[in-house]
């Protein structure tokens, strides 16, 4: 289950990389804009603002942030990615920070790629962190004895994206071309167990969702003590977060 308000708690920093991801995007009109993943609906006016002329389709698999979304006004409805199927007019695809949670969806860029139009842009990021000390962390208390049964293989792993090259070939292999890149961005975070906050609200979704509220509050609570040893708070209070994303921008000729 995604909690928005956990998730829209660090929104500055999470939208970020989707201007980043948008500003690659070369079209200057479009018929119809896809929202591939909408979440609570906070890039979607990004779209609207872009291609006002475009119809702009949103779409998720949670109901929660389906809801979140259309409560900011945003025509959203639910659906799995791996349902979606672009239609004839479809000129513009977004997918923020949603591929990754689809072990399949290396074989979905292929699919898609042969079902878009001709002068198709489809522009994804996905998280490249999976190896980061909050990862190490989390993985090393996941796998003692008191959390092992009920959560192991809940993580994503290093495997679950390839890297910008891989990506590329992945477009190339299907003749399209396609700008692959990644970036590390150094979060100023701020708060008590800032990076707590941060996973709770995405990368620890699986855990929250396996355990009751008071094992939730058990894990926190051993978790916290090693990403403060990890990511160690200045004595101005800030807390930097590096965080690696991939991003692919791809255009069908």
């Amino acid at each position: 289950m995604w909690d928005q308000r956990r998730y829209l708690e660090f929104g500055e920093q999470r939208n970020r990389p989707a201007g980043d991801l948008l500003a690659a995007v070369g079209a200057r009109t479009a018929r119809r804009v896809v929202d591939l993943g909408c979440g609570p609906g906070n890039l979607t006016p990004m779209l609207t603002g872009r291609w006002p002329e475009a119809v702009v389709e949103a779409l998720d698999s949670s109901p929660e942030m389906v809801d979140a979304a259309r409560s900011r006004g945003v025509d959203a409805r639910v659906e799995d990615v791996r349902d979606w199927r672009p239609r004839p007019d479809t000129d513009v695809v977004l997918c923020n920070a949603v591929l990754h949670w689809v072990p399949e969806h290396v074989d979905l860029l292929r699919r898609w790629m042969t079902e878009l139009p001709a002068g198709a842009w489809f522009a994804f990021q996905v998280p490249g962190n999976f190896e980061s000390p909050s990862y190490a962390a989390t993985h090393a208390l996941i796998a003692e004895p008191r959390w092992r049964d009920r959560l192991s293989g809940l993580l994503l792993t290093p495997d679950s994206v390839l890297p910008p090259i891989g990506y590329a070939d992945v477009f190339a292999d299907v003749g399209v071309g396609v700008d692959a890149w990644e970036t590390t961005y150094v979060h100023a975070l701020s708060g008590e167990d800032p990076v707590l906050e941060w996973l709770s609200g995405s990368s620890l979704r699986p855990v929250r969702a396996a355990l009751d509220d008071s094992e939730w509050e058990h894990f926190r609570a051993e978790l916290a003590p090693r990403l403060r040893a990890a990511y160690p708070q200045r004595p101005d209070g800030t807390t930097w977060f590096p965080f690696r994303r991939i991003f692919c921008v791809a255009h069908l000729r």
